[in-house]
């Protein structure tokens, strides 16, 4: 593949396999992507504040107050006041936010699982085992 097509080729393929994820993820059809990828960064910033939030995902504190709004109705997640700062609540996962992410984590897993199993060759499972890390390099560079 000539080296110019690369980054466009990658993009592409991975957009298409994040799709495709994103169907499979029937227990969390109902939100969109930002919000899914809020709640999977207070799954794995146990503890953050709804400023860092905005940030990590690229929205305004106004947008971020309304998701964790939604998720605080839904029972997702929990604010605690900072000791430090009463301006300030941190935010962690319920256990019903635990379930969540634990069930979209499961379904997306089981997608990729088959689709390893049923259209890969060994050979291409042990190059995709080696490209794994330059893909998590790629998305790290930030």
């Amino acid at each position: 593949m000539a080296q110019n097509r690369l980054p466009s080729s990658l993009r592409m393929a991975v957009a298409t396999l994040h799709k495709a994820l994103r169907k499979q993820a029937s227990y969390t059809s109902s939100y969109s992507m930002t919000e899914l990828e809020t709640i999977g960064f207070i799954a794995r910033n146990n503890f953050i504040l709804a400023s860092e939030l905005a940030v990590l995902t690229r929205i305004t504190t106004q947008s971020m107050s309304q998701i964790l709004k939604k998720f605080e109705s839904q029972g997702l997640i929990t604010r605690t006041g900072s000791p430090d700062d009463k301006r300030k609540s941190h935010i962690s996962l319920t256990p019903a936010g635990e379930k969540l992410v634990k069930q979209n984590r499961y379904e997306r897993d089981a997608f990729l699982q088959k689709r390893i199993e049923t259209l890969l060759t060994d050979k291409e499972v042990a190059l995709l085992e080696k490209v794994v890390p330059i893909l998590d390099k790629l998305a790290a560079a930030d």
